[in-house]
C-alpha cells in the first residue's frame, strides 16, 4: 500500500526489533496505524516514540478502547 510501511519494514528503518514496533502500536504511540487483518500499516513518515520512564504508561491504547464493555 502506498504511503504506509509494515511493521518489518519499520523495525529496520528504526534499528529496533519487530516486538517494539507492535509495542508502541498497541500503546497507540504511533498515529495514524491502520490494521488490515493481522498486519499494520503504518505511516512512511511515523517518527519513532521517545522511551517512556519505567513504570510509565501511554496515555491511550486503541486495543483498550477497542475493547471497552466486552466481557
Amino acid at each position: 500500500m502506498k504511503g504506509y510501511l509494515s511493521v518489518q519494514e519499520i523495525a529496520s528503518k528504526w534499528g529496533v526489533s519487530v516486538r517494539w514496533v507492535n509495542q508502541y502500536i498497541l500503546a497507540g504511540r504511533i498515529p495514524g496505524c491502520e490494521r488490515f487483518g493481522h498486519a499494520w500499516a503504518i505511516p512512511e513518515d511515523a517518527v519513532k516514540p521517545d522511551r517512556l520512564p519505567p513504570g510509565a504508561k501511554a496515555k491511550h491504547s486503541p486495543v483498550d478502547s477497542e475493547s471497552e464493555g466486552k466481557v
